[in-house]
């Protein structure tokens, strides 16, 4: 089979890359990704390690492409992508790339420095000349000292320490949250021996740290004595204030304002060529940065990778393990040695058995991506088991439109796929980072498939926004009717509903071509129709789909080499679900197939019959579908219930057999041992049966104790298992019955009560026309909300349901591991 069938074949190889060549042979395995590489220093430390040093310079260099590249965002700008493919730069060339990005790191930080403390000494030198150009002006009796007079107090002191006491200023700048907590501070600690002036600034200044516009309040202080000026400094100081020097004469302020003014034109412009260097110093940082980052990227990988390399006891190559597909060895071989011609030395690689299970690979592209991921959300394959994402592929768009179909629903859904996937090779839609359009965008072609399918059914279900449409000409007549029974007009004016007779010659014409008859969505039993078809549609694909898991487990049981395993679980499975449930289906198409309208009244119900066949008895009332009946349905439960021992015993029994026989021949001579095990062939010899198969196999393919106990332990689990399964699971099928009935009615009553409404609100065609507005984008809204995301929603995860634990268990454990080769690929690209 193809991989996407199943997981490619991968072996175990082992590299022996010469010292001088190393660097350069796992760079380009990178740039490949063809293998995954085995940690064989697994108990070493990673401080310990060979290239320790390396990786460590290369997380020193991220550290400073992390502050270069927070410059840049800070600045408003944005860091172009890195075009071409960009190798790993060469062990020399790392100096290089470290000095230049110091040296840049260096400057950048030089000159945000001087930016800043331009910034902050601008910042000073303006609220200073708003200070002394607020207008404050030194109170009266500040403002004239020269006169005599006023020098002079009204009583005067015989001495002492008051006697030489003058105004004092000081003035500044605080926040205005700031201010009056001050103010009310400085009156309290200096009990009003003092005289204070708040102002709010008119023009707002940038802020030198955040760069936004703030407002400031100045003030001004006017107080007598030393000690209370020194309380005003520490309560400043406390506040943050920016206190400048104040001088009482106004020509002296006047001039010391114009020297600030003087001082602030050349501040400026010195400013402005720093910013102009700034912007230089950034431009380099975005032309260099970029490639440096992938750079140093893919050779800390490339380190990490040898670090997990064992040193030869000469030392002069390393010895590395790897997993490789089967396929690509031929394309590592030439990688190699293209790698390792300059070194004079060529890289060599061989396989090497292993009993470890290999990792899973399956090739993907972006249609079957999504298909492989919703597998993968279960638990990803064991190495070369059946795949489930290549049926996955129709069953679950399938199963999804079963309970969402409708014909316009369906089409808006594949409409919106099918945009994403014509415009999916665009870089604004590969690059956009909202996390809601990126699973939409990730799952298109699920999408498109879930939409197509919808419309599909849609037809079958023959509903369109939940309206029946008569595509083809119905089978029903309704005229014969009305002239072979005789209906008058007394006749229809009695009777408030009308039967259609299929057994009137004329009334009923031939099925309808494609899907159900619209005149069904006139009739009153239409729900009751609907029911019996959704409920037995959906226990018919239930069980086809179960049997189909089934086989499919056929395909693992073959290709590992279990035969016992067909005779003693798949047949007794396959006839225990098909032997009650298989024959409930027959029962169903029997019955579709030879009970005709004329026989329709007296047909006998399958729902008794079932319910006989499990209590061994028969319903006189209700006579038997075909002759005969009595005998299979009996039969067929004493079959099944007789598989249950064979699927309970059979396998530990046989297991046990094969461990008696493997043990009574097994040779005590271990050179006999040695020479088996150096003759295997020269592939991967991984056991990938369950544990209980590995104690049983022959030969030395597996060495673990067999205990009985557990083996048969985990049959009993699995027998219970599938027999209550197989009864639950079909019962889990019939959800596609209800969410289909849900859907279909949760539409129709949304046309009923919004679009139907507002048809019938206006009766003029002006009216009309305004009232359909609001009500049309209220249906669409709610189309949209409801029935596409919320219903679309609700069938996707019952769809999900019904392949994880009804299908896939059927055949599929689920319990490997991936393939995650060594790449320079970031994921998503």
């Amino acid at each position: 089979m193809g991989s996407l069938f199943r997981s490619e074949e991968v072996v175990l190889v082992q590299l022996f890359l010469p010292t001088a060549a190393a660097y350069a042979c796992v760079s380009q395995l990178g740039e490949l990704g063809l293998v995954e590489f085995r940690d064989l220093n697994a108990s070493v430390s990673a401080f310990q390690r060979r290239f320790v040093v390396d990786v460590r310079r290369c997380e020193e260099l991220e550290k400073t492409f992390a502050f270069l590249q927070e410059e840049v965002r800070q600045a408003g700008l944005a860091l172009p992508l890195p075009e071409g493919v960009l190798p790993a730069p060469l062990p020399r060339d790392l100096l290089r790339i470290q000095e230049e990005t110091d040296r840049l790191a260096q400057e950048l930080r030089d000159v945000r420095g001087n930016q800043q403390a331009l910034r902050a000494q601008l910042h000073q030198l303006q609220l200073h000349s708003a200070v002394l150009g607020q207008g404050h002006g030194p109170p009266l009796a500040a403002s004239h000292t020269d006169g005599p007079l006023e020098r002079r107090p009204l009583l005067q002191s015989p001495g002492g320490p008051h006697q030489d006491l003058r105004v004092n200023f000081v003035a500044g700048a605080v926040e205005p949250h700031k201010a009056a907590a001050l103010e009310r501070l400085l009156w309290r600690a200096c009990r009003g021996f003092l005289i204070a002036s708040f102002r709010e600034m008119q023009q707002q200044l940038e802020d030198p740290v955040t760069g936004e516009p703030a407002t400031w309040m100045t003030f001004l202080i006017s107080y007598w004595g030393e000690q209370i000026g020194r309380k005003i400094h520490k309560i400043t100081d406390c506040f943050h204030c920016h206190v400048f020097p104040f001088v009482e004469q106004e020509e002296a302020r006047r001039t010391a304002l114009q020297q600030l003014q003087q001082q602030s034109l050349e501040l400026q412009e010195v400013l402005g060529e720093t910013e102009r260097f700034l912007s230089q110093v950034l431009g380099r940082v975005q032309r260099l940065l970029p490639p440096w980052q992938v750079q140093i990227r893919k050779m800390k990988a490339v380190y990490l990778a040898l670090n997990q390399c064992s040193v030869s006891t000469t030392h002069k190559c390393l010895i590395a393990e790897a997993w490789c597909a089967t396929r690509d060895l031929p394309t590592l071989q030439q990688a190699l040695q293209g790698s390792s011609s300059e070194a004079g030395v060529s890289a060599v690689v061989h396989r090497i058995p292993c009993r470890d299970m290999p990792p899973t690979l399956i090739r993907t592209n972006r249609f079957t991506a999504s298909f492989q991921g919703i597998v993968d959300a279960y638990g990803v394959g064991r190495y070369q088991e059946v795949n489930p994402a290549p049926y996955t592929i129709i069953t679950f768009p399938f199963l999804f439109a079963v309970m969402f179909g409708d014909v316009g629903h369906g089409l808006l859904m594949f409409l919106f796929a099918l945009a994403m996937v014509l415009a999916e090779n665009r870089p604004a839609v590969k690059t956009a980072q909202n996390e809601i359009w990126r699973t939409f965008f990730g799952g298109r072609y699920l999408l498109l498939l879930m939409g197509l399918f919808s419309v599909y059914t849609g037809f079958i279900y023959n509903e369109c926004f939940s309206c029946a449409t008569a595509v083809f000409p119905s089978g029903w007549s309704v005229a014969a009717m009305a002239n072979q029974s005789g209906w008058s007009d007394a006749f229809l004016a009695q009777q408030p509903l009308l039967s259609l007779d299929p057994n009137v010659t004329g009334v009923f014409l031939g099925p309808y071509p494609f899907g159900i008859d619209p005149v069904w969505s006139l009739a009153v039993n239409h729900l009751s129709f609907l029911n019996s078809f959704k409920m037995k549609m959906s226990v018919i694909l239930g069980v086809t789909h179960m049997t189909f898991g089934v086989v499919l487990g056929v395909f693992n049981h073959v290709h590992f080499g279990q035969w016992h395993r067909l005779l003693l679980e798949t047949l007794p499975e396959l006839v225990f679900l098909l032997g009650l449930f298989g024959y409930l289906v027959f029962l169903v198409a029997y019955k579709w197939l030879r009970v005709t309208a004329a026989g329709a009244a007296s047909a006998p119900s399958i729902l008794i019959h079932f319910i006989n066949m499990f209590l061994f008895s028969s319903s006189p009332t209700n006579r038997p579908l075909f002759s005969g009946q009595e005998v299979v349905q009996p039969t067929l439960v004493v079959l099944a219930l007789a598989m249950v021992p064979v699927l309970l015993l059979g396998t530990p029994l046989f297991l046990c057999r094969e461990h008696r026989r493997c043990h009574s021949r097994r040779s005590p001579q271990p050179d006999k041992d040695t020479a088996r095990l150096l003759d295997l062939p020269d592939t991967s010899l991984a056991s990938q049966g369950s544990d209980e198969e590995k104690a049983g196999c022959p030969g030395d393919q597996a060495e673990a104790e067999f205990v009985l106990s557990e083996v048969f332990m985990h049959q009993a689990i699995h027998t219970i298992e599938f027999c209550l399964g197989c009864i639950s699971n079909t019962a889990s099928y019939l959800r596609l019955w209800a969410l289909s009935l849900a859907h279909a009615q949760l539409s129709q009553v949304l046309w009923a009560m919004v679009l139907r409404a507002g048809l019938s609100l206006g009766g003029e065609m002006g009216v009309a026309a305004v009232v359909l507005v609001p009500v049309f984008a209220a249906f669409a809204v709610m189309t949209v909300a409801i029935l596409l995301v919320m219903e679309g929603l609700s069938a996707f995860l019952h769809a999900l349901r019904l392949h994880w634990v009804e299908f896939q268990n059927k055949f599929y454990s689920g319990t490997g591991y991936k393939l995650s080769p060594f790449t320079f690929a970031v994921e998503g690209e």
